[in-house]
């Protein structure tokens, strides 16, 4: 046998490019979109610059934009997460309240034009889910979820159905008339009857600033919310505020990811794939949502309203399988002194 082995010792070859990684810093992150541009900025080669990505040395980032706030927008932000936090334990202990193989064929799909793809928008309605103290769900959160939908007959025959046929509409504008509608006939109906019994408190209903949601004060709304002996009222979030409805926090993400594997044909088929996937959604999933939002309002807090932060991670799945998951998370009573301060000040 015969060793074909070089004699060389240890550091041999052709010695590696040394890039100076620091002066990327330096480059606008206009001109860092790519592996090509970010190696021109810096005047080193793309195959040196991808060599430095694999060892990584550097990483591929992004990340969503934020809406943009104003000093009004950060006030009512901060004053916003006060609200929400457990008169009672103010202000020792504050606390909140509340793919294809390589080898198949990638699929064929058609359509006429892309304003042909099918949209419906939803009212979508949750609360926190509650669970007794063996873990147990007594109630799962969902109120509901509602297409804007109408049944019209159909005007002319086609291959798919004859003249006359009911079929369902999307609705195209929805006004505040359809809101108030929507939330008297649906949502306070659903809410009287899925409320666990015995925690006959203040229901607040969330919504966000959008021209076309009721004003908390509205006369139909109040008068029809205070029957039956519940007490149900309006809120709107602070503007530019998506970081503190639960809905985009988290749950219409998932509620699309479920959605993904279904493939409706019709706007029937795509409700009820909606409407499947609410219902499928786990309740333990969404009650951890309303963890992440306190998270996120002690972050708020501390950037005195700013939404510039990431969305904390405290592993809620492993705190839930110790039996260790808050239901109301803790405030620094300092922190909440310095932000009342701040307040005051600013005003």
């Amino acid at each position: 046998m015969v060793d074909v082995s070089h004699l060389k010792a240890k550091n041999c070859g052709r010695k590696r490019v040394q890039v100076d990684l620091e002066q990327l810093k330096t480059v606008p992150l206009s001109k860092r979109t790519t592996i090509r541009s970010t190696a021109y900025a810096i005047k080193v080669s793309k195959s040196t610059l991808h060599r430095c990505f694999k060892d990584g040395k550097i990483r591929r980032n992004s990340n969503s934009i934020k809406p943009l706030l104003t000093n009004k927008n950060k006030k009512n932000r901060v004053e916003f997460c006060l609200s929400m936090l457990d008169a009672n334990s103010f202000p020792n202990n504050p606390r909140f309240t509340y793919y294809l193989f390589t080898d198949e064929e990638e699929p064929y799909r058609t359509c006429k034009s892309k304003n042909f793809v099918m949209k419906v928008m939803f009212l979508a309605a949750v609360a926190r889910p509650r669970f007794d103290i063996h873990g147990k769900e007594i109630f799962s959160g969902k109120i509901g979820i509602y297409p804007f939908v109408t049944r019209e007959p159909a005007r002319r025959s086609s291959v798919n159905r004859a003249a006359g046929t009911l079929e369902t509409k999307a609705m195209t504008s929805v006004g505040r008339d359809i809101i108030r509608s929507y939330m008297i006939d649906k949502v306070l109906p659903d809410i009287r009857a899925k409320w666990p019994d015995g925690n006959r408190v203040t229901i607040y209903i969330q919504q966000d600033n959008a021209r076309t949601h009721l004003d908390p004060n509205d006369a139909q709304f109040c008068q029809a919310a205070s029957q039956y002996g519940f007490d149900i009222r309006l809120m709107c979030q602070p503007s530019n505020s998506p970081d503190l409805n639960i809905l985009d926090l988290g749950f219409f993400n998932a509620i699309q990811s479920l959605l993904y594997k279904e493939s409706p044909k019709t706007i029937d088929e795509l409700i009820d794939a909606v409407e499947r996937s609410y219902q499928a959604y786990p309740p333990r999933i969404l009650n951890r949502i309303f963890c992440t939002l306190q998270t996120c309002m002690i972050k708020i807090l501390k950037g005195r309203g700013f939404n510039k932060y990431s969305i904390p991670h405290i592993k809620k799945n492993i705190l839930e399988r110790q039996g260790r998951l808050p239901k109301q998370m803790r405030c620094d009573a300092q922190l909440i002194q310095s932000v009342i301060l701040w307040l005051s000040s600013s005003s």
